[in-house]
């Protein structure tokens, strides 16, 4: 995901290793799945005379330990430990990321080889597999065939008559070497602790150097994460984009898709392109999108900006998220279509899937990039498509060509558009949209109502994103020559506070919404931007900040047309559904 760490002090620690180290009544470890955590706590310890701590969850305050040394699952059995070489080694800085997994030391390495080699010398005799449990049932079968657990009798391995080659394992190295059979065929590979981290942002890797993060607390970290060799990293990369449908090679060397958890990855196959040898970055989704009322609770926006863009964008507004890479403009789009009224129809367009919709008649279409020139779907055409179906919001998933021009056609035609956007600024924005490739005429861009710009920063050694700007675009001038626009929300970065300069001066409130509202007085549109800033607060101190609660007060909002109540009777429901949500 694109966004901070939980917000708030630090979760308290597990009971230690105690946990770990926790044994039942016969002395033995109550959990003897977890003997290579308790022996990389041991050795760590006798190497830097420190324990590390264990948590069940991270929390944003980490960041500020005077001394990291953290310990937490992401998954059984795979655990991960943060800690500051400098703390124990002269001369050494910064944080060290490591992924704890069972040991595979040589001699059980050479089993797993010669196990892993049986299994796909049998695998073409058993049915196909449609789904992964299938595949994993498959694997358990052939597993069960190809080895033979030392103590077990000899009529418990002998499987539909198999009388090949069998290896034999004790009951540790059985466990051990099913976890990483799973691990390399049906899973991630050597990735998948890192992918599993719910804390990572990116992850990069460069040729067999050691895979650097982004951690979403720590900020950009090494690894203890490499591939062996060459070929372990080709292979690996050949297998990954086959399973993206986007296969890379030599005359295709670079690749843009997404993973089947809906994280996004690039891959530049060729050492003729990466002179460093092939490479790859990942940046990480969640699996549900971030909220509107988690990115307040973070800081990225305030109520007040939350409450203005929910009045747009109930209201039909086109909008752009503007920003440079990284600044978190998809995860902050994602967090907006919530507020887009849940009877609408969306269509969405991308060329890598990752906006998701919450509106129950919601179009999902990507382009398509391989085969024939003639079976390709670019997004310019996705686009032309929408226009004839009619759908009350059009998102687009990035804008970069000239898809741009298609963009504002709808706009001019009636259709509300919501995209993101590279550019830091509304100048720049501009500049970009009516120079080529996209090539907008600029009286053409006054169709946009709204340009909300995002920024990545570093605070504390700490990654954060705000919300720079909110910027309203009024109209084209002739006279001057350009687009007039004005700024409704500023961000101080000296006091990390969101400044409202639209009052009684917003050109998009009391000229766009207010009419379409039927105030009578324009300037009751501040009373309702304050009114909805404060139900988006309460959410925030109520902490009803996931997506399926959020998603659910808003659908029944938009449902019972809560927005048409009289003002009495609208107060009592907010505060009747908040304290149910």
């Amino acid at each position: 995901m694109a966004g901070d760490a939980r917000a708030g002090k630090p979760k308290r620690p597990m009971s230690g290793v105690s946990e770990i180290n926790k044994r039942g009544a016969d002395g033995k470890f109550a959990k003897p799945e977890l003997e290579h955590v308790r022996l990389y706590i041991k050795g760590f310890e006798k190497a830097y005379g420190e324990t590390p701590s264990i948590y069940q969850a991270l929390s944003s305050g980490m960041a500020d330990f005077e001394h990291v040394n953290i310990i937490y699952p992401v998954g059984d059995p795979i655990f991960v430990h943060v800690f500051k070489a400098g703390q124990a080694v002269e001369g050494a800085s910064g944080l060290k990321y490591v992924i704890i997994e069972p040991i595979l030391d040589d001699l059980m390495d050479e089993k797993y080889r010669r196990i892993l080699d049986l299994i796909l010398r049998e695998a073409p005799k058993e049915p196909s597999h449609e789904t992964q449990e299938q595949f994993i049932e498959t694997l358990e079968t052939l597993y069960r065939r190809v080895r033979r657990v030392r103590g077990e009798g000899r009529e418990r391995t002998v499987l539909g008559g198999f009388s090949g080659e069998r290896v034999e394992v004790d009951e540790t190295e059985d466990r051990i070497i099913r976890y990483y059979l799973v691990r390399d065929l049906v899973e991630q590979g050597v990735l998948e602790g890192v992918l599993r981290d719910p804390y990572i942002e990116d992850i990069h890797s460069v040729g067999l150097a050691q895979i650097h993060i982004v951690h979403k607390i720590f900020g950009m970290m090494e690894t203890n994460v490499a591939f062996r060799d060459s070929f372990h990293l080709d292979e690996y990369l050949r297998n990954m984009s086959e399973r993206i449908g986007k296969p890379v090679s030599e005359a295709r060397p670079i690749i843009d898709g997404s993973m089947p958890d809906g994280s996004r990855i690039n891959i530049i196959y060729s050492e003729d392109v990466s002179k460093r040898g092939a490479s790859f970055t990942i940046r990480k989704f969640t699996e549900k999108p971030i909220t509107c009322v988690q990115i307040c609770q973070w800081g990225t926006v305030s109520p007040e900006i939350a409450a203005y863009m929910w009045l747009a964008l109930e209201n039909g507004m086109n909008c752009i998220v503007s920003g440079e890479t990284a600044s978190g403009k998809t995860t902050t789009l994602n967090s907006m279509l919530t507020l887009i009224s849940h009877e609408s129809k969306v269509y969405t367009a991308e060329d890598t899937p990752e906006v998701v919709a919450p509106q129950p008649v919601w179009q999902r279409l990507v382009s398509r990039d391989v085969g024939p020139t003639e079976s390709r779907v670019q997004l310019f055409d996705l686009l032309r498509a929408a226009l004839r179906s009619r759908p009350n919001y059009i998102i687009v998933g990035e804008v970069r060509g000239v898809e741009g021009s298609v963009m504002f056609q709808a706009m001019q035609t009636g259709h509300s558009v919501l995209s993101t956007f590279h550019a830091p600024s509304t100048k720049q924005m501009i500049q970009r949209f009516t120079g080529d490739p996209i090539n907008v005429p600029i009286r053409f861009m006054d169709n946009l109502n709204i340009a909300f710009f995002q920024a990545i920063l570093y605070e504390g050694g700490r990654l954060i994103r705000r919300c720079t700007s909110v910027d309203e675009i009024l109209r084209y001038s002739k006279d001057l020559g350009g687009v007039l626009t004005r700024s409704v929300f500023r961000w101080d970065p000296y006091t990390d506070t969101h400044f409202f300069r639209g009052m009684n001066n917003s050109f998009i409130l009391e000229e766009k919404i207010a009419p379409r509202l039927k105030l009578k007085d324009k300037r009751l549109i501040y009373d309702e931007l304050r009114f909805r800033a404060r139900i988006i607060k309460e959410m925030v101190d109520r902490n009803i900040t996931e997506y399926d609660r959020v998603n659910a007060v808003f659908y029944d909002y938009y449902k019972l047309k809560v927005s048409s109540m009289p003002a009495e009777e609208r107060s009592q429901w907010w505060q009747q559904r908040l304290q149910t949500a």
